[in-house]
């Protein structure tokens, strides 16, 4: 068995670490450019430095011991067509579809956009030779890197030459606090982090809210909350209505109970869920006025909720637990258990609950996860301060810092309660642990 636990283990390790690298390059990579999200249209240079220092937007993704800059106004001439706000030419300049093409006295200002206390790097990719602020360059292997100690107001790449220059790009960059100062060392220790005081290790610190500069764990922790009230008593209720009414349906197989079981599961699951919502919404909250349909302020608050939670999900639970059911009626255990004299309520939930109890376990494990992430449509149209309500918020507000924070719990917690079903797979079946 502790062999089994610590396979588990290694393999959820495995996971998270996947998962881990997967929402990096999806918040880091494929969502473009955070800052520019959070502040909107024409932000003033020093505005976007200060956000992607705040975001660590401006880190390399892996390790490098620069990091990225707007001081001076960077440029790829060989994939835009269009002007550069802080960026004049001065002579006979041509666009190209290889870069800009600077001919014999003309030159390339960028000015500088705010005051920096640190040095910055400019790296540059042109063919020939140019000079920086009157200093001749020449690039190795068509690429030129050159620290500033002492950035000034504006630097100059000028053609000094006889012969045309073609420029492809120019970028800026600011020094690092160390070689492995990056976006991806940033994500890991958002997960978990070492510190001098007790108790050492420090878990989730996603940081702050863009807009409320709340900590995002505290976000979550209230959230969650308010989702294990609502979903806790609509799995309960799911799980002992969908075990208990697929029994009776099994049991009464082709008679008028199990047809109107059936008939009321499939009726249930063809119900869309919003449209299930809405309807409560009217009948229980407006017509016969018995719930309040919004808010959080007392208990009678998530009765609706839930009762409409129970009715969306206990449909299919009938039908899955049925199916199930079915399986094992012929077995001969059931059979031997008759034999002997068992009642019904000894066969039903003493043998054949024990024995169907893997696919059960299974299916419970995909809906858990949920518990504490929330129902989006429920919270979001009955007004509960749940995760889903707060993702809404964040996705509405392009917090990708809090988006990024749920993302991870829920693949956290998928992980670890996968883990949790296996380690019940071999409670309910001992042979499971040999695998």
């Amino acid at each position: 068995m502790f062999r089994f636990i610590l396979r588990r283990c290694a393999y959820s390790i495995l996971i998270m670490l996947g998962v881990l690298i997967l929402t990096f390059v999806l918040f880091r990579v494929a969502a473009g450019d955070p800052a520019a999200a959070v502040l909107g249209k024409n932000p003033s240079p020093e505005e976007l430095e200060n956000m992607r220092m705040r975001l660590g937007s401006d880190k390399p993704l892996f390790f490098g011991g620069w990091r990225n800059t707007v001081v001076y106004p960077g440029a790829d001439f060989s994939n835009s067509r269009s002007s550069f706000a802080g960026i004049s030419y001065n002579g006979k300049v041509k666009e190209s579809l290889k870069g800009l093409l600077l001919q014999p006295g003309a030159s390339i200002r960028f000015r500088r956009g705010f005051a920096i206390p640190d040095s910055v790097r400019i790296n540059a990719e042109f063919t020939g030779k140019l000079s920086l602020n009157g200093d001749l360059i020449s690039p190795e292997n068509g690429a030129f890197r050159k620290v500033i100690s002492d950035p000034p107001g504006s630097l100059e790449l000028k053609n000094d030459s006889n012969e045309p220059v073609l420029v492809r790009s120019v970028s800026f960059q600011r020094p690092a606090k160390h070689f492995f100062d990056s976006q991806l060392i940033d994500s890991v220790t958002e997960l978990v982090s070492f510190k001098k005081e007790f108790p050492y290790v420090s878990f989730f610190n996603f940081g702050e809210t863009l807009l409320t500069r709340t900590p995002i764990r505290e976000v979550l922790w209230s959230g969650m909350q308010a989702s294990l009230l609502l979903m806790l008593p609509i799995f309960f209720g799911e799980l002992i209505a969908g075990i208990v009414l697929a029994m009776v349906s099994a049991a009464c197989r082709g008679r008028w109970p199990d047809r109107i079981i059936m008939f009321l599961s499939v009726a249930g699951m063809s119900i869309s869920y919003l449209a299930l919502i809405l309807f409560c919404q009217w009948l229980f909250g407006y017509y016969w006025n018995l719930f309040p349909v919004w808010g959080w302020d007392s208990p009678r608050h998530i009765l609706l909720p839930v009762i409409v939670g129970i009715i969306s999900g206990t449909g299919s639970g009938v039908r899955f637990y049925r199916t199930v059911f079915l399986n094992e009626m012929n077995r001969e255990y059931l059979r031997t258990a008759t034999a002997k004299g068992c009642s019904t309520s000894v066969i039903c939930f003493k043998h054949l609950l024990r024995n169907a109890a893997i696919p059960i376990i299974t299916r419970a494990s995909t809906i858990l996860p949920f518990l504490f992430t929330g129902s989006l449509l429920l919270e979001s149209f009955f007004g509960i301060p749940g995760l889903g309500f707060r993702g809404v918020d964040a996705l509405n507000s392009s917090d990708l810092q809090t988006l990024k924070a749920l993302v991870i719990l829920s693949a956290f917690l998928f992980v670890i309660i996968n883990l949790l079903a296996d380690l019940a797979y071999a409670w309910a079946d001992p042979r499971v642990r040999q695998y």
